[in-house]
């Protein structure tokens, strides 16, 4: 399972004992894997700066989220063809001791042995300044990644829209790849030559009738350039003044005539533009991926302090100072997801007796709290949904 529970409660010597109890207790009936989820020493300014914290944090961890899940998105969309192996390219930076900061690692192995990064986020200025460079750093790649895409969008679509001309059937395709100098009488005051589709039924009839469809058809003029499942591509010459008359028996009979006139440039161009747009997806393709790999990792890593951060403001603000709490990382076992709860509630229902007692009567309203938009129970809690991936 991709959930985590990211918890807290005090760390006065009972609630320490609780945790011991969670600990056991999950382990025995096999609810959850649990990891203590360390939070240095943070800054902690007035209460009333961080009730404020609280609301920015929030958002900004719906901020962060959002950005990791657009680039994981997106590395699917440029991998195109290797989708099933887009998971294996979501990887966050080691962090673990100093040696290990150029790694990368899983995001389990990340999330479940956070180390603080001391060198990009100090921990010695006040949470504001921690969070204000988060959203930076966050903002920033959000940013990048718009103009990024939008650039590679560009010549993909432009690409597609191009290649989709090359498909289809002999009426709708572009003929560009097909026809050549050879196949036509160019530059002739009188003459003129036609492409026909004639169904793969008709052909015998086709070769019959075609110089008897009008007057001036030049005899023998007729060969096939190009077949597909439905029918076949022909041309056939004739004199320009009847063009018109041709056309209106050919369509009696079944034979499609081809609004097409041979442009020796006009088909280069329309080969080229094709060749230069597959050329510069390809040059854009492996620089863009880096990029997408390496700001997946940055703005994963800065969601999870955004994360850290959350933890440690609302454990301050629920159990007062001086601070003093344990944060810990639950993994809950498939299946378990109530059970574990259960187990929570029932071991932390002393924090909070009224919370606790509203999880079990859901239609209890306690002052102050929505409990409809928003989940509260008796502990600090915020989940961590590594299910970054929607291919639906």
């Amino acid at each position: 399972m991709s959930e985590f529970w990211l918890i807290s409660a005090p760390g006065d010597k009972v609630n320490l004992q609780a945790l011991e109890r969670m600990n056991t207790v999950t382990s025995k009936a096999n609810l959850s894997s649990n990891n203590k989820f360390l939070i240095p020493d943070l800054k902690v300014g007035t209460l009333d700066a961080l009730v404020g914290l609280s609301d920015e944090l929030g958002k900004l961890d719906s901020f962060a989220e959002s950005v990791i899940k657009k680039i994981a998105q997106y590395i699917g969309e440029v991998m195109e063809d290797s989708k099933d192996k887009v998971q294996e390219n979501l990887l966050a930076n080691g962090g673990l001791k100093n040696k290990m900061k150029c790694l990368k690692i899983d995001l389990i192995s990340y999330l479940t042995r956070f180390e603080w990064d001391m060198a990009k986020y100090p921990i010695k200025q006040p949470l504001k300044n921690i969070s204000e460079a988060l959203a930076k750093q966050i903002t920033q790649i959000e940013t990048d990644l718009k103009s990024r895409t939008a650039a590679y969008n560009n010549i993909k679509g432009n690409l597609q829209s191009l290649e989709r001309k090359t498909v289809g059937n002999l009426l709708t395709r572009t003929l560009a790849d097909i026809v050549n100098k050879e196949d036509f009488v160019l530059n002739s005051e009188y003459l003129i030559t036609l492409l026909v589709v004639v169904p793969k039924s008709n052909y015998a009839q086709w070769q019959k009738t075609y110089e008897s469809l009008s007057d001036m058809v030049v005899p023998r003029s007729t060969k096939m350039i190009a077949e597909d499942a439905e029918g076949g591509l022909f041309t056939v010459t004739l004199f320009r003044k009847v063009m018109d008359d041709f056309k209106a028996k050919a369509r009696e009979n079944r034979f499609m005539v081809r609004e097409f006139y041979f442009d020796e440039k006009e088909l280069k161009c329309e080969k080229e533009e094709i060749m230069k747009l597959a050329s510069d997806k390809k040059q854009q393709y492996g620089p863009l991926l880096r990029w997408l790999k390496v700001n997946f990792s940055e703005a994963f890593v800065a969601w999870i302090h955004v994360k850290a951060l959350r933890v440690f403001v609302e454990s301050v603000l629920r159990y007062g100072l001086p601070v003093n709490f344990q944060a810990m990382l639950l993994q809950p076992s498939k299946k378990s997801v109530k059970r574990l709860r259960d187990v929570l509630n029932a071991v932390f229902k002393h924090l909070d007796e009224v919370a606790a007692a509203s999880i079990m009567d859901m239609s209890m309203d306690i002052p102050g709290l929505q409990l409809s938009n928003q989940e509260y129970y008796p502990y600090v809690y915020f989940k961590i949904d590594l299910s970054l991936l929607d291919y639906s």
